[in-house]
C-alpha cells in the first residue's frame, strides 16, 4: 500500500467517523488493509524463497557438470592408456583398474547429483506456485479494500459487500498459498 493510499484511507475513516452506520465499514477496510500487507509479506518472502531455491538448483547443476567433466576426461585418459602402447602392462593395467574404480564411482555420483539438481528444480516450482497463489490473495485484497471504501464515498452498501466478497476470495486464494506442495 503507498502512502498516498494509507493518507486517503485515514482521511475516509476520519469521515465515516461521524456516521455511526458506517462503523462496519471502516473496520472492515482496517481488516483488509492488514490482510493486504500480511499477504504482501508472503508473496515477496515466497518469490525470494524461488530465487534462492533456484540458485541452489543452478548450483547443484553445476556440481553435475563437473562430475560429467570429470568422468569425460578420465575416460579419455583409459582410452588412450588402453590404445597406446606401453613398456609396462602391469603398471598400465594397475592404471587402468584405477580409472575403472573412479568411474564407477563418478557414475553413482553423476545419477546422485542429477537427483539432487532434479528434487530442487521441483521446489522452485513449487515455491513459484505459492508466490502466484499469494500475489492473487494480494490483488484481490487490494481489490476489495477498494471498493470497500468507495462504500464510505457513496454511502451504498452493495460496496461494502461486494468489497467483502473479494476480500473472502483474497484470503481464499492467499490460503492456498500454504497448501501447494
Amino acid at each position: 500500500m503507498e502512502p498516498s493510499e494509507a493518507q486517503e484511507l485515514e482521511e475516509q475513516h476520519e469521515h465515516a467517523a461521524g456516521n455511526p452506520s458506517l462503523r462496519p465499514v471502516s473496520f472492515t477496510i482496517s481488516v483488509l488493509a492488514v490482510l493486504v500487507a500480511v499477504v504482501t509479506v508472503l508473496g515477496h518472502r515466497t518469490h525470494t524463497e524461488a530465487v534462492l531455491d533456484q540458485a541452489r538448483a543452478s548450483d547443484q547443476w553445476n556440481f553435475y557438470q563437473a562430475h560429467k567433466i570429470r568422468q569425460y576426461d578420465t575416460q579419455l585418459t583409459a582410452d588412450l592408456l588402453a590404445a597406446m602402447p606401453v613398456r609396462d602392462p602391469g603398471d598400465a593395467k594397475k592404471v587402468l583398474d584405477g580409472y575403472k574404480s573412479h568411474m564407477e564411482k563418478w557414475n553413482q555420483d553423476l545419477t546422485d547429483s542429477e537427483k539432487a539438481a532434479r528434487e530442487m528444480e521441483s521446489e522452485v516450482r513449487n515455491a513459484e506456485k505459492r508466490a502466484n497463489r499469494f500475489d492473487l490473495g494480494e490483488a484481490l485484497l487490494d481489490i476489495g479494500l477498494v471498493i470497500t471504501s468507495i462504500t464510505l464515498l457513496t454511502r451504498q452498501r452493495s460496496y461494502w459487500y461486494m468489497g467483502m466478497v473479494f476480500g473472502l476470495a483474497g484470503i481464499i486464494a492467499a490460503a492456498l498459498g500454504f497448501v501447494v506442495r
